[in-house]
């Protein structure tokens, strides 16, 4: 199960409760390590390896269970990174096929935070951001569930879409 949606959005805050909730691993988002190691003026380059240290992170708990892993992100958001800053993708991310069996779309109704490392705070950027995050699971017809609410809500909703998932 991953977590898809642009930058404040609550992945990093949900992702743990679901993880505690099913008694199974958590993926933390590499691409935070990532920019609050190198900073986040970001190449292409440095965006490949970003989803790469992603898959590497979802294959190695994936493989070591139990299951469902929680992914806080993959390398289709760093996709949507990759249009965000650059316009453009990459071939390796088309080449990429590691995709997650279920993704919770967490959207942009909470109010954006500064943290250091989040770039796009603008409206039109979150909904610049949110259409690019989008696009990455329709192109590939992935699965995928909305999830919005505040606080409580939100969490109820993520969990409920797994649930139903895994029933």
């Amino acid at each position: 199960m991953c977590l898809h949606g642009p930058e404040s959005t609550g992945k990093s805050t949900i992702g743990p409760r679901l993880a505690r909730h099913f008694g199974s691993p958590y993926v933390t988002e590499y691409g935070r390590t990532y920019a609050e190691e190198h900073g986040t003026d970001f190449t292409m380059a440095d965006l490949i390896a970003i989803a790469a240290g992603h898959d590497h992170a979802a294959r190695t708990a994936v493989s070591g269970g139990p299951w469902p892993v929680i992914l806080d992100t993959d390398p289709l958001m760093t996709a949507a990174w990759a249009t965000m800053l650059f316009g453009r993708q990459d071939p390796w991310f088309d080449a990429w096929t590691g995709t997650a069996d279920l993704y919770l779309f967490l959207d942009t109704d909470l109010p954006w935070v500064e943290d250091g490392t989040r770039l796009f705070g603008t409206v039109s950027q979150r909904e610049r951001f949110r259409a690019a995050a989008m696009t990455e699971l329709v192109k590939r017809d992935l699965p995928f569930v909305v999830v919005r609410g505040q606080g409580e809500a939100r969490y109820d909703a993520a969990l409920a879409a797994i649930e139903a998932a895994l029933a």
